[in-house]
């Protein structure tokens, strides 16, 4: 039976069991696993992970262990770039797109609200949600690690805050998206892109009153919803605002 030493960096103790937080974690071993079989073995999904040294020297998830290894395990970094060739997680995709789990509806809907293509069912597999991610490469965002452990999962976080406020703080902030932001521009509902729409276009899709009140309009070119700068306005370009300056 071999023996390795693990330390967890950064973020990813958030997966650990208190007593390995910020600790060195021994972990028996059997023949010559894979290094990604042992990270998760001991709770860390593999798209959380970035960067991986053993021995002093950058290693790929295919690293096989032996006995005496001491494996140092990093997150990515919102601010700070590793050199080429020691990243082990997929480079940044060039257009954040999203697709996330059946928990995280109000999230969905302020990606949307900041422009972002994000993909959303309440009634979405698992398999189905990484295949789509594999497959459109998409992050996927979700609250279950064991999700984020399928195979086919390139790109995706599991999502801490359990508010969906600071959730999205905490996706803007991890994959720096405060520079890619367009806000309302795709509709909160399906995802479609918005278009601009005049008085006349949208008359039979809005009250009377609405009309009377408003006269600029964005139409849903997907599912036809009709959005005006009503009441909740200010209070998005508010909580824009916040999200973004941070």
């Amino acid at each position: 039976m071999g023996v390795a030493e693990f330390r967890f960096y950064g973020e990813l103790n958030d997966f650990l069991a208190p007593e390995r937080r910020q600790a060195v974690v021994v972990r028996r071993f059997l023949g010559h696993p894979a290094v990604k079989d042992a990270i998760e073995a001991l709770g860390v999904p593999h798209p959380e992970v970035d960067v991986i040294v053993v021995n002093g020297e950058a290693a790929g998830f295919a690293h096989q262990l032996s006995d005496g290894d001491r494996v140092a395990v990093y997150p990515a970094f919102a601010s700070i770039e590793p050199p080429a060739g020691v990243r082990v997680g997929p480079a940044p995709l060039a257009e954040p797109r999203f697709i996330l789990d059946t928990h995280l509806g109000r999230l969905a809907a302020y990606l949307r609200m900041l422009g972002f293509d994000t993909l959303y069912r309440n009634d979405a597999a698992d398999e189905e949600l990484a295949r789509a991610s594999a497959e459109e490469g998409r992050i996927l965002l979700t609250m279950d690690r064991g999700l984020l452990k399928r195979g086919e999962v390139v790109h995706g976080r599991c999502v801490r805050a359990v508010r969906p406020r600071e959730q999205l703080a905490e996706v803007v902030r991890r994959y720096r998206l405060a520079g890619a932001a367009a806000p309302f521009r795709r509709c909160l509902r399906c995802n479609g892109e918005l278009v601009t729409a005049s008085r006349d276009a949208v008359r039979d899709s809005v009250p009377l009153r609405i009309l009377r009140r408003f006269d600029a309009f964005q139409e849903c070119h997907t599912c036809g919803g009709v959005y005006w700068k009503g009441s909740h306005h200010p209070r998005m370009e508010r909580l824009i605002a916040q999200v973004l300056s941070r």
